[in-house]
């Protein structure tokens, strides 16, 4: 006897909610399971199809997703949900180009479809239209000026185009409705820093400290602002929440910056141990989503990754080249392994990091016998025989070479190489920074 067409509709319902819920939840392989009995059992199941592509997505299989969602479209091409997010999944492919028309198709099927008018207008500000991303994103605040993210990429195409006072105005409009917005209170403090008007940026910083006392950003911001009671490093909290935030785009932010760490420090590895082996037992210290990884992984008899961004270490596992992932401190973990590394790596953690000497003696007591130090940091534009580290406006810290050079010399390590190396562009600028490589005391 089959079921009835009711039953079997609230069924196939009841199993799609527990499936998103799941997903939601980070509990993707049980979400998987049922997304995959739903299609096993009605295989042109669109919502199936395509949720099942956003998990593949979540995973980061960006073939599997396009292959998925697309299944979904022929079954439903009228859904704008559909269009959008394979859009998605074409530009962490790096095809703009087919993105471009479905975020347009997503757009002609449901011209309220907010978020792909924000999407549309992103790729073409990448693409230097601003005349067309200005307009979609007038277009997203119109339909909902309530939402600060709206505003947000309106705001940062006008400071890109040094349309300054009009950034201003988004933010202060925007903060009417939505005072305690994170990312208005942070732009409009980055548009004071940008018209030279410092005094009113620390205004902005110290009312959001008053409002909301335990949010790291402004804490670690003031600092950077005024130049005054800097601290020695940022905070664990302030570099666990600007990773969380942007941990599902971290990577193709990064690509679209031409980002160089991960290649670098590997191409040091290979200059100073020689051709991969896999001998070394190797810490990515701040591995972030992973991507040193597969650079680093034919080097390693066992590769682990540590970090503070739990955000970033979930999308780490889905690389599948670590044998152990960390959440925690890197200096404290360090400390905590006990001539437990022939290598130790850190591609573009420092930044936040400005005193070295604790991060130095930490990896000292890391590292086996003559083992080794490879990291990038950013260079100190405007070194003096007296400078050491600056945090600067972005909230990253800069190193003289000459500090990281006492710094590691103290510490007691050798053969120290400091390169000047491009570590990405920001702004269309290149980042100017260091290769460093150091050597523990002992036998080779």
């Amino acid at each position: 006897m089959s079921m009835p067409q009711s039953t079997a509709t609230e069924s196939l319902a009841m199993a799609l909610q527990q499936a998103m819920q799941c997903q939601q939840q980070g509990q993707l392989d049980a979400a998987q399971a049922i997304y995959q009995q739903v299609l096993d059992d009605h295989p042109q199941q669109a919502d199936a199809l395509h949720l099942l592509g956003v998990l593949h997505a979540q995973r980061r299989d960006f073939a599997r997703a396009h292959e998925l969602i697309w299944q979904a479209i022929t079954v439903n091409p009228d859904e704008a949900m559909f269009h959008n997010n394979l859009a998605n999944v074409c530009v962490e492919r790096g095809l703009p180009d087919e993105a471009e028309p479905l975020y347009a198709r997503a757009i002609e099927l449901d011209n309220a479809r907010i978020d792909a008018l924000s999407n549309l207008g992103l790729l073409m500000s990448r693409t230097h239209r601003e005349v067309e991303a200005e307009a979609l994103f007038a277009r997203a605040v119109e339909l909902d000026p309530a939402n600060p993210d709206w505003r947000h990429n309106l705001a940062n195409l006008y400071l890109r185009l040094g349309r300054i006072p009009e950034a201003l105005q988004l933010c202060h409009d925007g903060l009417i409705t939505t005072p305690r917005s994170r990312i208005l209170r942070a732009m409009l403090a980055q548009s004071y820093i940008m018209l030279d008007q410092r005094e009113l940026a620390a205004e902005v910083l110290r009312a959001w400290i008053q409002s909301d006392p335990d949010d790291p950003y402004p804490h670690h911001h003031l600092p950077a602002c005024t130049g005054e009671q800097v601290p020695e490093r940022a905070s664990d909290r302030y570099v666990a929440s600007v990773f969380d935030s942007f941990a599902g785009s971290f990577d193709v932010k990064l690509a679209k910056l031409s980002y160089q760490a991960p290649g670098l420090v590997a191409a040091e590895v290979a200059r100073r141990c020689g051709p991969p082996a896999a001998k070394l037992k190797v810490l990515d210290a701040g591995c972030g989503t992973g991507l040193c990884g597969p650079l680093l992984a034919p080097f390693a008899s066992q590769l682990d990754g540590v970090d503070l961004s739990e955000g970033m270490l979930r999308l780490a596992v889905e690389r599948h080249n670590y044998d152990g992932l960390y959440k925690g401190e890197l200096v404290a973990f360090l400390q905590a392994s006990p001539a437990g590394f022939d290598t130790v790596v850190s591609a573009d953690t420092l930044c936040y990091f400005g005193a070295l000497e604790g991060f130095a003696a930490a990896v000292v007591g890391a590292l086996r016998p003559a083992g080794l130090l490879v990291f990038t940091a950013e260079a100190l534009a405007d070194e003096t025989p007296e400078s050491s580290y600056r945090l600067k406006d972005h909230g990253r810290y800069s190193h003289s070479r000459r500090y990281i050079m006492s710094a590691l010399l103290a510490a007691g390590l050798l053969d120290i190489d400091i390169q000047p190396v491009v570590l990405r562009n920001e702004g269309g600028l290149p980042v100017d920074g260091w290769l460093v490589s150091a050597q523990a005391i002992g036998p080779r």
